[in-house]
């Protein structure tokens, strides 16, 4: 594999911070929005938290073969703590040092500072990925895919946020104006088109697929459904031909 050019994959704001990161400026290379993530899950996100860890455990539980997980885009470890009280080995991976600089602080087991489009690790050598709200950020997907089954030996665990939403509306407008931070280079998918998405990706695999989605209205006499409609999604990626 080709050594990509530091200078094309990012570049310095004038105050001599790191923020770009695939040609463009992205949130988690700005101390602004880094330095306050726990505080967003400690808040206002807390008890969706919750939901989806639940609905993200309900899938990948189900594969027995899964013991360690390595998972990008692992930010301040929030998930990955978690992934280890439902036990499971888990390693994080994250391309920003500020995301990584906090994690440090508040996770014991290891950390790598790189870039999922080019994971520095061997085949197989976890048992499966994951990618909680960070797959939406990923301009080159397929690469990643690919990337994820050839480390992730049994499959890919994705916890997303979906398209298929009544806040869509909401995020759209904010991403036009740029008032929420998070959202401004966010694709958002549902689980048909990331369905569509692992089908290119590894159209040679023997895989099953199982989804599940929460994030419903605190009214709605459920939290967690296989219906595509729901703020959050979980989509376990099993591959059988290993």
């Amino acid at each position: 594999m080709g050594e990509i050019s530091t200078k094309k994959k990012f570049e310095l704001a004038n105050d001599g911070e790191l923020r770009n990161w695939q040609g463009r400026k992205e949130w988690f290379f700005n101390r602004d929005n880094t330095d306050h993530y726990e505080d967003y899950y400690d808040g206002p996100y807390k008890e969706q938290e919750v939901w989806q860890k639940r609905t993200l455990e309900g899938l990948i539980k189900k594969d027995k073969r899964v013991k360690t997980l390595l998972e990008f885009g692992c930010g301040t470890t929030r998930f990955t703590r978690w992934w280890d009280e439902i036990g499971i080995d888990a390693t994080g991976g994250d391309i920003s040092p500020f995301m990584l600089a906090q994690g440090r602080q508040l996770f014991s087991g290891d950390l790598v500072l790189a870039d999922s489009h080019y994971m520095p690790f061997k085949d197989h050598t976890f048992d499966a990925l994951a990618f909680v709200t960070t797959f939406e950020y990923y301009k080159n997907p397929v690469q990643v895919i690919r990337e994820a089954v050839r480390v992730g030996k049994y499959g890919i665990i994705f916890g997303m946020m979906n398209r298929n939403t009544p806040k869509l509306v909401r995020r759209k407008v904010q991403q036009a104006v740029g008032r929420n931070n998070y959202y401004v280079t966010a694709k958002f998918y549902t689980p048909k088109s990331l369905k569509s998405l692992i089908a290119e990706a590894i159209p040679d695999r023997d895989y099953t697929i199982e989804w599940n989605v929460t994030g419903l209205p605190k009214w709605f006499p459920k939290q967690q459904w296989h219906v595509p409609y729901g703020d959050f999604f979980g989509f376990h990626v099993k591959l059988n031909d290993v």
